[in-house]
């Protein structure tokens, strides 16, 4: 795992790090990003995408007849995961009708 960490003194102001070295000296510390400067889970590699298109497949495939038992095997999931995303993206769908209404 490469470790990425700069200096206090070359980023912090002389009063802010003298304030933090009485909490803690000499070792590393870790400070995340504010939380509406990270991305979300999927966002950045693109999987959240391609999980939602694979999920809309499922749903127009259930709509067009094709049983939970043979989706479940099409998309090597199980029978209750294939069941969650046709109500989850049917819910949506409904959602977005009474929206646009």
């Amino acid at each position: 795992m490469i470790v990425n960490y700069k200096n206090g003194k070359d980023v912090l102001p002389p009063r802010l790090l003298k304030e933090l070295q009485s909490y803690i000296q000499g070792e590393l510390l870790y400070i995340p990003k504010p939380e509406c400067a990270r991305a979300s889970w999927g966002e950045l590699s693109g999987t959240r995408t391609s999980m939602a298109k694979r999920n809309e497949n499922i749903y127009k495939l259930y709509d067009n007849g094709h049983s939970v038992s043979d989706l479940a095997q099409m998309f090597f999931l199980s029978d209750e995961s294939i069941r969650k995303i046709v109500c989850k993206v049917r819910s949506s769908h409904r959602e977005a009708a009474t929206v646009s209404e």
